[in-house]
């Protein structure tokens, strides 16, 4: 007996979509309406075997473990399961009916990246998206030049038929789908050469989506009936667009919150001043007082970013870094020297600051604020 990996050409380890897409291949090829050849049809046949066993997965195990993957003691053991004997004693082996060919499509993802000013304000994108749609030179029925699907000789059209297995208890009527049809009760005798009898192909389309303000990074937009239609013709899954956000050069984002870190010179924060900085709304002024000191913030209310639901926006949050020169000329050094002098500053003594000393600007509140949060 064939091996049926070796009949698909596919490993062992092969995937069921892999199995699946060398099946279409070799049954385009060998199908009795293509190719009129009796060898062929009788290589279109193991195919067909080949695909039915590997692509059930109790059928690929039973097969795996070299046993019959028709039969309920395949693998040398009696894998007859209790749920049999129920369904024969209790109707759940009654006939169920054929099933449909057309089934539910698969939701779909994809990832868009976008900046920190289109995550603030939203924005509308247009891209492609390579999905499954429903086979245009068929409508969607799978079938060659109007052709309908045949009835199965096998299973006359209920789509199931009824075995009589031996079990501990004696013999018991079951049923089981008709592996002759898969199911279906009919048969796709003429395939369509374009989509194999799936009724369905692999296209691109262009789609328009509206990004909200206020994203972020692993935010789901979901788009409902976008995704991959189903097969013969289903009904198409959803898909779902997610954000990726890339960093901003100097902006820091924070939830709804930013976070923008400017330098300011000593001289400047010594007698205090206004600076303008770039926002995401422009250009805007930033009004430091007398003194200030590194680690001090200056808060923008309303330039940060919008809320995803709701109204406002957060803050920018401005964080100040003092900075000292690192070379000073001779002219500099001197009116510094004057300077400190005219302060009473002593450059060789330092002041140490208590615990409990409630000092915004000193140092060692910073540092016991940050073990404290």
């Amino acid at each position: 007996m064939s091996d049926h990996y070796t009949v698909l050409g596919v490993s062992r380890e092969a995937s069921v979509d892999e199995i699946k897409k060398a099946y279409r291949k070799l049954a385009r090829e060998l199908h009795p309406d293509v190719n009129p050849d009796p060898a062929s049809a009788e290589k279109f046949k193991s195919v067909t075997t080949a695909y039915e066993v590997l692509s059930d997965p109790q059928k690929r195990q039973s097969y795996d473990r070299g046993g019959d993957p028709f039969s309920q003691f395949g693998g040398g053991g009696a894998n007859f399961g209790f749920g049999d004997i129920m369904d024969a004693f209790f109707g759940g082996g009654g006939s169920r009916g054929p099933r449909s060919r057309m089934r539910a499509g698969q939701d779909a993802l994809i990832r868009i990246e976008v900046d920190l000013t289109e995550a603030c304000f939203g924005v509308e994108r247009d891209f492609d998206v390579e999905t499954a749609v429903g086979c245009g030179k068929c409508n969607a029925t799978g079938c060659a030049d109007g052709a309908k699907p045949a009835t199965c000789d096998i299973c006359k059209g209920r789509g199931e038929v009824q075995q009589v297995q031996r079990s501990f208890i004696g013999q018991v009527m079951t049923s089981r789908p008709c592996a002759s049809c898969q199911g279906y009760g009919s048969v796709i005798k003429q395939p369509c050469s374009e989509c194999a009898g799936d009724g369905r192909v692999r296209a691109r389309k262009s789609l328009h989506v509206k990004i909200p303000a206020g994203v972020e990074t692993g935010n789901r937009i979901q788009m409902t009936g976008m995704g991959e239609v189903g097969p013969g013709g289903g009904p198409a899954g959803d898909l779902y667009v997610e954000i990726v956000e890339n960093e901003h050069p100097f902006l820091i984002r924070d939830g709804i919150n930013l976070h923008l870190s400017i330098a300011v010179p000593m001289s400047s924060a010594a007698l205090g001043g206004q600076v303008k900085v770039e926002t995401l709304d422009g250009e805007r002024e930033v009004t430091f007082k007398a003194g200030i000191q590194s680690g001090h913030t200056v808060v923008l209310k309303d330039l940060g970013i919008s809320r995803l639901r709701g109204g406002g926006r957060g803050d920018l949050i401005v964080h100040i870094e003092v900075t000292t020169p690192a070379k000073l000329g001779k002219e500099e050094e001197e009116l510094l020297k004057k300077l400190a002098s005219l302060r009473g500053e002593d450059p060789s003594t330092v002041k140490i600051h208590r615990s409990d000393e409630k000092s915004d600007a000193g140092l060692f509140s910073r540092v016991r604020d940050a073990f404290h949060r």
